[in-house]
Order: C-alpha cells, then structure tokens, then sequence
C-alpha cells in the first residue's frame, strides 16, 4: 500500500543525481587537445631577413603552418615571396622546421633544426638552401637565441665566391624585446649579430624597433624601423642597398 508513495521520492533522487551530474562534468577544465594546427597569413611592405631585404625593398606575400603537440615537440613551414635579384633567380622562399620546446619554471626554451630553401636560387651555381640549428631562452618579456648552420651560409664557399673555403658554422646571435606596455600593444626591440664564418667582410649586425597591434579576430598590425651595419658594396644589389636603413609594415591574420 506504500509502494505509490516511494516513488516521487526516487524519482527526485534519480533527478538530483543527474543535475549533480551534469552539474560536476560543467564544473571539470576542458581536456587539453593533444595537439594544436594554426595558419598565418601575411602582407608586408617587404620581406626582411635579419635586417637584409630579401624583397629588393619590394612588398612580400607571406605565410605558413605550425602544428604542435601537448608534449611541447613542434613543426612547421613558412613561405615567402622573395626577389630573384637579391637571392639568384630565386622564385620564392619556403622554410622547413621542428624541435621542441618547455620551461623550467618561468624560464622557456626551444631548440630545434631550419632548413631555408630557395626554389632555382643560386649563387655563383651553388645552392642557397642552408641548414641551421637554433636554440633560445625566454623569460618574460625576454629573449636570446643562436643559431648555427651544419652546412655553408646561403651557398658561400670557394666554388660559388672563387675564394676563401667554406663557411660552415657560421653565427646569428640575437637579443629581442617584446614588452606589452597596455593591452594589445608590444613594444618590439631586436639587435643580432650574424658572423659569417671564412667570409667576415659580409658579417654585419642588426636592429630593429617597433609596435605590433592585436586587432579582432586574430589580426596584426605592426610596424617597425630596421638597420644594420652591412657594408653597402657587399650588400648594394642592382642599385639597392639591401643592408640599408628602411621600414616594415607588416598586416597579418592568424588562425
């Protein structure tokens, strides 16, 4: 006779274990994806490499990939339009890398291979394809990094410059600065040193100063002043100082 009465009871529990439950699985974190893919496109005023115009101070098309996983490993590619006078009848430029990254603490670091290639770019009939190995420290807004080729710098040997021997092992140091000094706002401040090795005369340093705007929906806006020490009969191609005092505006979309 009392069986009607239990079951608005059980009934009720069976309710409250389900919003207890649904209740508890909104309250969990969100697992962490095992890996992550983005896009990045951009347009710039020209393409600019370490303080050289790689563009022959001309606008640049550019963009990539990268895909990383949870485990910190990384890869990716980036692409860019170039001038087949600064770089040897090169048609464009596609840059190939990987390596890994983590942090002890609030200290970062990665480490990692790049492989710059140079479709058809040649100098003197050696290829421009180089291989560095990198690897740089970052704590806050603080970043060193250096990088290695394991094989001669952009084609430089006896062969393609009809003197000297190779140029394995060559340097880049660098030091940036990225502050963001109000929401949305990074100060950017770089120098570097590339030490081309066997080559000195075309060894030079750069730097670089500038703002990058995070815009809606994954846009950047950024500008910045760019120099470097370079001497300009080296670095004077068909008329334009590629090493020169010049200016980068750069509008890209990551996504």
């Amino acid at each position: 006779m009392n069986a009607p009465a239990l079951r608005p009871v059980a009934a009720a529990s069976l309710l409250a274990l389900f919003i207890g439950q649904a209740q508890a699985q909104a309250a969990a974190p969100a697992a962490t994806p095992a890996y992550t893919l983005t896009t990045n496109f951009a347009v710039a005023s020209q393409y600019i490499f370490r303080g050289i115009s790689y563009s022959q101070k001309r606008p640049a098309l550019q963009g990539g990939f990268d895909f990383v996983h949870s485990s910190g490993a990384y890869a990716g590619l980036w692409g860019s339009s170039v001038s087949g006078e600064a770089l040897g009848n090169a048609t464009a430029e596609f840059d190939f890398y990987g390596g890994y990254a983590a942090s002890v603490g609030d200290l970062g670091y990665d480490v990692g291979l790049l492989q710059f290639t140079f479709p058809r770019g040649k100098i003197g009939g050696e290829s421009y394809n180089t291989l560095e190995a990198y690897g740089s420290l970052t704590w806050q807004m603080f970043n060193v990094k250096y990088s290695r080729t394991l094989g001669d710098y952009f084609g430089m040997n006896a062969n393609s410059m009809g003197f000297g021997d190779n140029s394995k092992g060559s340097q880049y140091f660098e030091a940036n600065v990225n502050w963001t000094f109000v929401p949305g706002w990074t100060l950017n401040l770089h120098a570097g040193r590339q030490k081309v090795k066997g080559y000195g005369a075309y060894s030079f340093s750069d730097f670089k100063a500038g703002v990058t705007v995070d815009l809606a929906e994954g846009w950047q806006l950024s500008a910045a002043g760019i120099t470097t020490n370079g001497q300009t009969d080296l670095y004077r191609i068909n008329g334009v100082d590629t090493a020169g005092d010049k200016w980068l505006v750069m509008l890209k979309r990551t996504f």
